[in-house]
């Protein structure tokens, strides 16, 4: 029989369509199995459904000759190193589509959270540092009417730009991607710039490009710096596309007002600077921690591993 190392305990019962084929390899940490137990278990096994923090690389898939599929339970594929698998002939496939709407309602989130200062006022409520309501008091930046930039103009930024009609926001986006008819130029009332230009003009910067050799590090120090003076910025992606020492240093000068972000470059691990910057929201990787996106995300990769055991070519392969 089959043998499928599972690397997080997962929502739903999708996992008992894997059981009726293969057997499981499971673990009850909901973190999942640490880099450590993920190569001593990986050894025998078939297929292996993949944490987006279980980096799947030359390392273990030489310990499991084995493998056939791997499946990561998540959209970005960055854990996973492709050329390797496709040199040793492993199908990786991931979870597109499912999780667009509540990444989606995660980084809107953090924009209003951002902007009207909400967990800061939070923290001082809880604190006991509220003196009372005043003119000047948390003052933060107004939402309605502001102009949005959104860096990647995928499913999930679109989603975003939906949401922004409802606040009468102008939306201009960034994308390397040229239109198409499924995302027009004009795709959710939007307008497409160049990335200086939407750095220049938008009053917040939402960040939703996929993490690649290219985009690592897209909005650099200089980038940072062209932002507006006072801009917010959001990040839901990854967090390798932000130079976070640069982003601690704006907030803490003034030069941006506000930040969300949901990912980090070195998770689970949050940098000191990050820690310390004021006006900054952190979010322990959310985007698609909602109950049925993340049942429907387990879903997808248990499918993809029942069609792969089974000689079948599942719908979402990457490569």
């Amino acid at each position: 029989m089959s043998r499928v190392l599972v690397g997080a305990p997962l929502v739903g019962d999708a996992l008992e369509r894997v059981r009726a084929v293969a057997e499981l390899v499971t673990t009850d940490d909901p973190i999942g199995w640490s880099r450590a137990e993920l190569l001593a278990r990986v050894v025998d096994v078939d297929a292996l459904i993949a944490m987006p923090s279980q980096r799947v690389d030359a390392e273990l898939l030489d310990r499991a000759p084995g493998l056939r599929v791997v499946a990561n339970h998540a959209v970005g594929v960055d854990n996973v190193d492709l050329q390797a698998c496709a040199a040793r002939s492993v199908v990786v496939t991931n979870t597109p589509g499912v999780l667009t709407e509540a990444t989606a309602d995660l980084a809107f989130g953090l924009l209003l959270d951002a902007c009207r200062r909400i967990s800061e006022g939070d923290r001082v409520v809880r604190a006991g540092g509220w003196r009372g309501w005043g003119p000047t008091v948390f003052l933060g930046a107004r939402v309605t009417g502001a102009t949005l930039g959104i860096i990647g103009f995928g499913r999930i930024g679109r989603a975003v730009a939906r949401r922004a009609r409802g606040f009468e926001m102008r939306v201009i986006y960034a994308s390397p991607r040229p239109p198409t008819p499924s995302a027009p130029d004009d795709a959710e009332g939007a307008e497409r710039v160049t990335l200086d230009e939407l750095l220049a003009r938008a009053d917040v910067v939402s960040v939703h490009a996929p993490l690649r050799p290219e985009t690592r590090g897209l909005l650099s120090r200089e980038r940072i710096a062209a932002m507006r003076r006072g801009a917010v910025l959001v990040n839901t992606a990854r967090g390798a596309l932000v130079d976070e020492d640069a982003l601690a240093e704006a907030l803490v000068d003034g030069r941006l007002a506000a930040a969300g972000l949901d990912v980090y470059l070195d998770e689970p691990r949050v940098s000191p600077a990050l820690l310390a910057a004021p006006n900054l929201v952190l979010a322990p990787h959310l985007g698609s921690a909602d109950a049925p996106t993340r049942a429907a995300m387990a879903s997808l990769a248990c499918g993809a591993v029942v069609a792969v055991l089974g000689g079948g070519q599942p719908p979402n392969r990457v490569v």
